[in-house]
């Protein structure tokens, strides 16, 4: 290195040192050193020295922050470890259950971590030699939105790291607008003539969702951690975790608690309730997780949520507002459900306009007539509902609410499923739930059918044009662009959505088939022990319920299924499309490693993490996150973790980075 190169690095070095400093102080701990224009200064010169000298730029340099180009979709990434959703409890009574049930299956007198909720968009960031690699979207827990791009934006998060965090290493979080910087922003869109945001909730999420980063920069973003995955650090309690992501210079909420019993639990709860009005950010209640990570894996998961961790949801916020009218909307399952049509009002920071009246006995409970004042919440700060009508305030003219006899959609007779307190169409053409059968099938979290939504869904039933999802395939372009608002192009869009469709893996298509009690988790568990529709379809309910998340109603359900005549009609269209769920089956895998199950741990060369995992998935094994007795194999690669250390207490087999290869290709 020449000599005027080398004291440029060094300048740069020093540069990049104090600007990373004066980002902490100013986005972690809200305590500036130096004013806006010295800092721009500092910025200044540093852009200046890696413009003349472009080769010393790294990724991790602030000036790097806002580096990528314009983007035309997101790729999608799997995460490391499911993201899964919490449970919810939202009074005392709950939350004992929640203790309760906890203690049943923890040997020791439980210590919990309380962390603030807030209210922002779920993120997971992934480090690789200390150094962020990649940042990516919840999604649907397994697989979300790499946003790498956008992550980068966000000063509070830092684009490297010094040896006080493990080499490899993955944090999770969440992003959230402050309050102030939100409200400043929502002015000056005003003041530009555009739209404001209606929630910070809305706005981080649709923030991070844009394809240009030069614009998300403009976004005041911040982000709060709460997790760090590693295999490289023997994590023991969760405070211990935040206490590490502290010292790592990643911003956590300051204001968690470690609190012995579920005394000090409650009393966190109360003092929050009143003092959340005080805080910088929204916050919608408080996430209550075992300090012991050490027992997680014991106490386990349901498909969908951890039982280690439950969410508190404060009260929601209540206004009034008039019932105009009762419309009755027939979902994909024929359940009919009463809906209140609103008088517009504002309720946490959204205008609504309709509400849940959930079912007839509710109404009944409720005693609410149509003209009536009523009091609505937004149940878990989402769904708006109706809670309560203001007896004082009943017109003269207020009329009953008439549940119907027969469907609104198709008039046939309604049937009471006692089983969930609702009436429901028993016919399986009624439109609206063929609509909604579609509608489903073509959603995100299923086959994400580009170009089918709930209009074009109406468009394609009401012409006759398809009875089921099966019909999907037989679509032609021709067919599609006669119909209103479509063309040619918007038609050969639609059939190419389609016909992507069919590489979909086989847990979405058993989502999408709308099997009754089988959600995105027990669709996901249930395709990792059966490939495909065939192998499935012969399982009967007592195989079914060897699978840990699957309780006989779901079993059951899933029997009942494909024994139904319109059902098996469904899945003959399939077939014939080539639509089984096996993935790639003119080049078949062999299973080779079914029935196994893998723990990885350390960097493999020829793999990343997630294409060992799905070369394990392919072949029919199992990957899991820890090791245990009933672990059969743990791959070894550089620098592996405590993992490692576990599988010789246990006796499991160890293979390194060749062995592992020898078993893909056995």
């Amino acid at each position: 290195m020449n000599p005027d190169k080398k004291i440029a690095f060094e300048q740069i070095l020093e540069l990049r040192s104090a600007i990373i400093h004066h980002d902490y102080l100013y986005y972690v701990l809200a305590e500036p050193e130096i004013s806006d224009q010295q800092y721009d200064a500092l910025m200044r010169q540093l852009i200046e020295l890696e413009t003349a000298w472009s080769d010393l730029i790294t990724p991790d340099s602030p000036t790097q922050r806002v580096g990528g180009a314009p983007v035309s979709s997101f790729e999608q990434v799997r995460h490391s470890a499911p993201m899964l959703s919490l449970g919810n409890c939202y009074n005392v009574d709950e939350l004992r259950d929640f203790d309760r049930r906890v203690k049943e299956l923890y040997e020791n007198e439980p210590e919990y971590v309380c962390e603030l909720k807030i209210d922002g968009v779920s993120a997971t960031l992934t480090y690789r030699n200390r150094t962020l690699t990649q940042g990516a979207t919840r999604g649907d827990g397994q697989v979300g939105d790499d946003i790498t791009t956008n992550i980068r934006t966000i000063r509070s998060i830092p684009l490297s790291v010094s040896d006080k965090m493990p080499s490899d290493f993955e944090v999770r979080g969440e992003v959230y607008f402050p309050s102030d910087e939100f409200e400043k922003m929502n002015a000056q869109r005003i003041s530009d003539g555009q739209k404001p945001f209606m929630n910070p909730r809305n706005g981080a999420a649709g923030t991070l969702k844009m394809l240009d980063p030069h614009e998300v920069t403009k976004r005041p973003l911040r982000f709060f951690a709460y997790t760090l995955l590693s295999d490289d650090i023997d994590l023991e309690s969760q405070a211990g975790v935040l206490e590490t992501l502290k010292r790592g210079i990643f911003p956590t909420n300051p204001n968690w608690e470690l609190c012995r019993g579920l005394s000090e639990v409650e009393a966190y709860l109360n003092r929050w309730n009143e003092a959340r009005n005080e805080l910088s950010y929204e916050t919608d209640g408080v996430v209550i997780k075992l300090n012991d990570i050490r027992a997680w894996n014991k106490i386990g998961s349901t498909a969908k949520s951890p039982r280690w961790a439950t969410a508190y949801k404060f009260s929601a916020e209540n206004v009034v507002t008039q019932l105009l009218d009762v419309t009755w909307q027939v979902g994909r399952t024929g359940a009919v459900t009463p809906v209140a049509e609103l008088k517009p009002v504002l309720l946490s920071g959204t205008v609504v306009k309709r509400a849940t009246l959930h079912n007839e006995d509710e109404i009944a409970r409720l005693g609410v007539k149509i003209r009536d004042s009523v009091e609505i919440e937004k149940g878990g700060e989402i769904i708006p509902k109706v809670i309560r009508f203001i007896a004082e305030e009943r017109p003269v003219n207020a009329e009953v609410i008439v549940v119907p006899s027969k469907c609104p959609e198709c008039e046939t007779p309604l049937v009471n499923d006692q089983e969930e307190v609702v009436s429901r169409c028993p016919n399986w053409q009624c439109p609206a739930q063929v609509k909604g059968r579609i509608s489903h099938f073509a959603s995100r979290g299923a086959m994400d059918i580009d170009g089918l939504g709930s209009k074009t869904v109406e468009m394609i039933v009401s012409a006759g044009l398809v009875n089921d999802a099966g019909d999907l395939y037989s679509l032609t372009v021709s067919q599609v662009e006669n119909l209103d608002r479509m063309a040619e192009l918007s038609a050969n869009n639609l059939i190419k959505g389609i016909e992507a469709s069919k590489t979909k893996s086989f847990d979405r298509l058993l989502f999408g088939l709308g099997i009754r009690h089988v959600g995105k988790g027990a669709a996901r568990v249930i395709a990792e022990c059966y490939p495909d529709l065939d192998a499935l379809s012969q399982a009967n309910p007592d195989d079914l319920q060897t699978i840990p998340e699957i309780g006989e109603i779901i079993a059951q359900s899933i029997k009942d299924f494909f024994q139904f005549p319109p059902s098996i009609e469904l899945i003959d269209k399939l077939k014939a499309a080539g639509i089984t769920g096996k993935q790639d089956e003119a080049v078949s895998i062999p299973q080779t490693l079914a029935g196994k199950s893998f723990v990885l741990t350390g960097a493999l060369e020829n793999f990343t993490r997630d294409s060992a995992s799905e070369a394990i998935r392919e072949r029919g094994g199992r990957v899991v996150s820890s090791v245990s007795k009933k672990t059969d194999y743990v791959v070894v690669g550089a620098n592996p973790g405590s993992k490692y250390d576990k599988e010789n207490k246990l006796g499991v087999v160890v293979v390194n980075e060749r062995g592992f290869i020898e078993l893909l290709n056995n």
